[in-house]
């Protein structure tokens, strides 16, 4: 038979396609169960480490600081008076209606958290944080409006008896937010974001309480 080289060649060319076409396929196979990337990974000598020490899980929770978990928005209308005993108060009365709108924030301090209250075993962890509390209450000046005041005809208004009033205001507010339950909703919400924080840190079981 006579050498014909066009013709070797094009069958050395559909070799080549169907050892492609195999060699695709079988690489395609491989990463899709993974087999690559560990394959990759030996020859390259990558690994994924997660450092889930306790020291380490506690000073990821303490970065989130002081976490406001809660706020409630309040509005109070308090009074407050000056009155003499003897004297009517149209003559020596001091009267002040105050309508107040304010913020209660509550959350759960991290930085108190220590690490005795942090256990990690293999890939599951278990959290005591520490208790809920109210961080602060603020008057909001731009909502906060005096409604009235009187004052008797023979005194002039009392300097004090505003910022006297407002302080009231917080101290209702606060009371009002904490008999509504808000550091109880203040730790339910501080346990999801430290339980969202610890899955993504790689832990397969999260206890937070």
């Amino acid at each position: 038979m006579r050498f014909n080289p066009l013709r070797v060649l094009l069958v050395t060319l559909l070799a080549g396609v169907l050892l492609g076409i195999v060699t695709i396929a079988s690489l395609g196979h491989l990463a899709h169960a993974g087999l690559f990337n560990r394959f990759a990974n030996f020859v390259t000598g990558r690994a994924t480490t997660i450092d889930t020490s306790s020291p380490s899980v506690v000073e990821k929770i303490r970065q989130l600081s002081r976490l406001e978990s809660v706020v409630y928005s309040l509005d109070k209308i308090v009074e407050g008076e000056r009155k003499s005993a003897y004297i009517p108060d149209f003559l020596v009365g001091d009267k002040l209606i105050l309508v107040a709108h304010g913020d209660v924030i509550a959350g759960v301090d991290l930085q108190q958290l220590k690490p005795a209250d942090v256990s990690v075993n293999g890939d599951a962890v278990h959290v005591h944080l520490p208790a809920a509390q109210v961080f602060t209450t603020r008057i909001d000046n731009g909502q906060t409006k005096v409604y009235s005041r009187i004052t008797g005809l023979l005194v002039n208004p009392d300097i004090n008896l505003e910022s006297q009033v407002r302080q009231a205001a917080e101290q209702q507010m606060t009371q009002a937010a904490l008999d509504d339950g808000i550091l109880s909703k203040a730790s339910t919400n501080a346990r999801a974001a430290v339980t969202a924080l610890l899955y993504g840190l790689g832990f397969h079981k999260v206890d937070v309480e």
